[in-house]
């Protein structure tokens, strides 16, 4: 019998296994769906993990055409006085960057409060503190105002302002912000919607034109990847500063919000946005910020540049300095500035490439992990072996890397992977354990027959020696054991640790009754006669032990694997076999005889002394014990004998447990009867 190695197929599993596989993959996929739809732990880590992996790795790494940004950079700050600048200086940069004739430009920066610099803020000043009038004189009208000044720069020119939208309660305002943008189409969507909005002073914010928010969006695990186009304020929908920009640079005010199959999606002339429906757009970047072109504005008010390098482009100003913290971590660099974001979202809008998350990503989910579910549980109750469930597992798992990753190449479109992934390998990983769980179960019940059919073979085979010699009664049980008690006393006191197992000891147990199997081939006037042997006769007695391996030796050319006969046949070979090298059949001395025969021997010959035999009367415990005594280190290896007397007490038990009734009167004293003074030679 073998033990089952491989898993059931589908004919011999139960129908009640099967449909609970299905359920249980059912389940899984149901939970991880749900979970990836929240956005929640580890699965929302492997999502954007994946997304960011395919950013990084398709940036196109050229440089961007459409855009440049005009850095107030700490070269810049250092140079020319720390931030805030006077609005004046603002001003000239954004007089000297219009000149250049850029598509259009961009400000990066707001200004809520009034410049304290400005000549008419520093007359103000002095009058409320020391009620001094300043006569200020030769300044031109115009530089008087430093918020007016810039405001009028702003509005002369076409500059695109900027503000900041809060969503907590402490900061609501009634503030009407002009943002120049008009929206139609799709006006219900599910919009952030914010609660006040910090914009530029009145000076500056009533003399420009459009405006756009800053707003970005960081991942909870700090990382940048998308942001919002558009959030609701009040009534308004405002746009995002690099949306604004972009739409001022295709000269028009207004756009569409759509709906196709993909989702939402905002229209500007002839570029389509995608926008999830909250209104946010997930970024594609060309590679680090250096693929997005900057100039120093220190660069700008001296006149080291080119004009053409702004012709025609969409120009933002900003400031990457340190101290303005405004640097966020993204896919393609850990340092990446706000300011140059805002390029990454133009050159999207304008290229149409920016990443697309349709909105039936959910449901998408929520369907592959069923079908993967699906093939799991059929392919777990299909196979039949664990490396072939891994390989179907990995090839499963390459299969959706591919279907989430072509789509992204090839249309810039991304339905994760990551849900379904997870869910293969979570029920690879249950259905494993279960799997294992069930053979675990089954090879204990196969181990348990396996024993039970080895007992009975043995058994059975023990019986038919026992049928030509009827006197022995129950010397199998004694003996066996015997066997098994002498075995764990070695054990016990450190004796043969390596073989002694417990296994072995076990099979030593099952394997003792055939010791004198061989007995089957001696003829029934030798067995059976009730006087001495003649020389002739003991010749052909000893020959049972002959028999014996030949019999189990013959059975077990049968038996694959972990065969049980082995050791049986080993027993009925050698416990014969004398420690001075006198027995028989091959005169194997000292530790050249096995130990399985060396303590089947001491086992055997104290059983058959204390046993009424057709030659013999039983013995008593006492008697035999000091016969046996005597064969110390000629009959018996005085290790195994010694561990026998050790456990005498146990050995009196076992008798006492598997006695034959004729024989019970004569183990607890000496027998009177002649023939139990003298002791018969051994027919054993």
């Amino acid at each position: 019998m073998k033990p089952a190695s491989r898993w059931r197929t589908p004919s011999t599993m139960p129908l009640r296994s099967v449909a609970g596989l299905f359920l249980i993959g059912f389940a899984v996929a149901l939970n991880v769906a749900w979970f990836s739809r929240e956005q929640a732990g580890a699965l929302a880590a492997f999502d954007n993990a994946l997304l960011d992996t395919l950013v990084k790795y398709s940036a196109s790494g050229r440089t961007a055409d459409h855009t440049v940004v005009i850095d107030i950079d700490d070269v810049s700050l250092s140079a020319l006085g720390q931030w805030p600048w006077p609005r004046y200086r603002i001003g000239a940069l954004i007089e000297r960057v219009v000149d250049a004739k850029p598509a259009a430009v961009g400000l990066d920066i707001f200004f809520p409060e009034p410049d304290r610099s400005s000549l008419d803020s520093i007359r103000a000043t002095f009058k409320r503190d020391f009620d001094v009038d300043v006569a200020i004189s030769g300044v031109p009208q115009g530089l008087l105002d430093n918020d007016g000044y810039l405001g009028d720069v702003i509005g002369r020119n076409g500059v695109v302002g900027s503000n900041y939208l809060y969503f907590d309660h402490f900061n609501r305002t009634s503030v009407d912000a002009r943002n120049g943008v008009v929206f139609d189409g799709r006006l219900d969507l599910p919009l952030q919607s914010a609660t006040g909005i910090l914009s530029n002073i009145d000076a500056i914010a009533s003399q420009t034109r459009m405006t756009g928010f800053v707003n970005n969006r960081i991942g909870e695990d700090g990382r940048l990847r998308k942001l919002p186009l558009l959030i609701r304020e009040g009534k308004t929908i405002h746009a995002h500063l690099s949306l604004v920009t972009v739409m001022r640079a295709l000269g028009v005010a207004s756009a569409t919000l759509e709906s196709d199959w993909l989702g939402s999606s905002i229209r500007v002339a002839d570029k389509r946005i995608p926008i999830d429906e909250a209104g946010f757009t997930t970024l594609r970047f060309n590679g680090d910020q250096s693929r997005y072109r900057s100039i120093s504005a220190l660069d700008i008010l001296n006149d080291r540049f080119r004009p053409e390098d702004l012709a025609g482009k969409i120009v933002f100003i900003g400031s990457s300095a340190v101290g303005l913290n405004d640097i966020h971590n993204t896919s393609v660099d850990p340092r990446f500035p706000g300011l140059k974001v805002q390029s990454v979202t133009a050159e999207n809008i304008l290229e149409g490439v920016s990443v697309r998350i349709p909105s039936w990503t959910s449901k998408a989910m929520l369907f592959e992990c069923v079908v993967v579910a699906a093939l799991m549980a059929a392919m777990f109750v299909a196979v039949s072996g664990v490396y072939v469930a891994f390989v179907g597992t990995t090839l499963l798992v390459a299969a959706l890397l591919l279907v989430g990753v072509l789509p992204y190449v090839i249309a810039g479109i991304f339905v994760s992977p990551g849900p379904a992934i997870v869910t293969v390998c979570l029920l690879f990983v249950l259905f494993f354990v279960t799997r294992f769980v069930i053979e675990k179960r089954r090879a204990l019940v196969w181990r348990r027959q396996l024993e039970n059919a080895r007992q009975v073979t043995i058994e059975s085979m023990a019986s038919v020696a026992e049928t030509r010699d009827p006197e022995t009664g129950a010397h199998i049980k004694r003996t066996q054991h015997y066997v098994k008690a002498v075995a764990q006393r070695l054990r016990e006191t450190g004796h043969h640790l390596e073989l002694l197992t417990p296994e072995y000891i076990d099979l030593l147990f099952i394997s003792a009754p055939l010791h004198d199997i061989g007995k089957v081939g001696v003829p029934d006037h030798i067995l059976l006669k009730p006087g001495k042997l003649t020389p002739e006769e003991m010749v052909l007695m000893r020959k049972h032990a002959g028999y014996g391996r030949d019999i189990i030796t013959s059975s077990s050319k049968r038996i694959d694997g972990d065969n049980f006969l082995v050791l049986a046949g080993e027993i009925a070979a050698t416990h014969h076999e004398k420690w001075d090298g006198t027995g028989y059949p091959l005169g194997l001395k000292g530790e050249d005889i096995p130990l399985s025969g060396r303590i089947m021997a001491v086992a055997d010959i104290y059983d058959a002394l204390i046993s009424r035999r057709c030659y013999k009367e039983p013995f008593s415990h006492a008697k035999a014990t000091d016969y046996m005594r005597e064969m110390r280190g000629t009959t018996f290896d005085p290790v195994v004998l010694d561990a026998f007397f050790e456990i005498e007490d146990a050995i009196k038990a076992i008798a006492e447990t598997y006695r034959d009734e004729a024989e019970a009167e004569h183990l607890s004293g000496d027998s009177t009867s002649p023939m139990a003074e003298l002791p018969e030679p051994l027919r054993i």
